[in-house]
């Protein structure tokens, strides 16, 4: 039987191992939409792993919610926990959104904005993904954060250029 002890101090590494694998999921997911609209329409079928990568994101949220569903004292407070996957998930699904759009509006060539935007999004990816680990130990994760806002203000001016295009055109 186990002891008190082991019940109540906080463990929940498992959720730091699915943090981790949100993050490769997502760097995958960006990585694929950046080579979709490199390759477009001939890439199509990377929409399809782009599909997987999003059904993956929602197996580790339902990993990381039945987790906390049977966990006692969690690591970081539990609304934290959702919050992040969520978040980490939300990118996934949002990767999605515009690769199945490209299909459905029946895109002949994306802008060359977007394809720029989708690089930015897979470094951004690759910043969150390197950033995960820290979290196992509460470490310094200042420089991701600094980055990713750096590629933030990156893709937002990219949104006013394509938006800029369209009225030029």
């Amino acid at each position: 039987m186990p002891r008190l002890s082991q019940v109540l101090a906080p463990r929940g590494r498992e959720f730091f191992d699915l943090f981790e694998e949100a993050g490769g999921n997502i760097v995958r997911a960006t990585d694929l939409l950046d080579q979709l609209l490199r390759g477009w329409p001939e890439r199509r079928d990377l929409a399809r792993e782009i599909l997987i990568c999003e059904q993956e994101g929602d197996r580790i949220t339902h990993d990381v919610i039945h987790a906390l569903n049977n966990t006692f004292v969690t690591p970081i407070d539990r609304e934290d926990i959702l919050e992040l996957v969520s978040s980490l998930d939300d990118i996934v699904d949002f990767v999605e959104e515009v690769a199945d759009y490209l299909g459905l509006y029946k895109i002949d060539a994306p802008m060359e904005q977007s394809q720029r935007l989708a690089h930015v999004l897979a470094q951004a990816g690759r910043q969150i993904a390197e950033a995960m680990p820290r979290l196992r130990n509460f470490d310094d994760m200042s420089h991701y954060t600094v980055e990713v806002n750096r590629l933030e203000n990156e893709g937002d001016r990219l949104g006013r250029e394509a938006v800029a295009s369209l009225f030029e055109e």
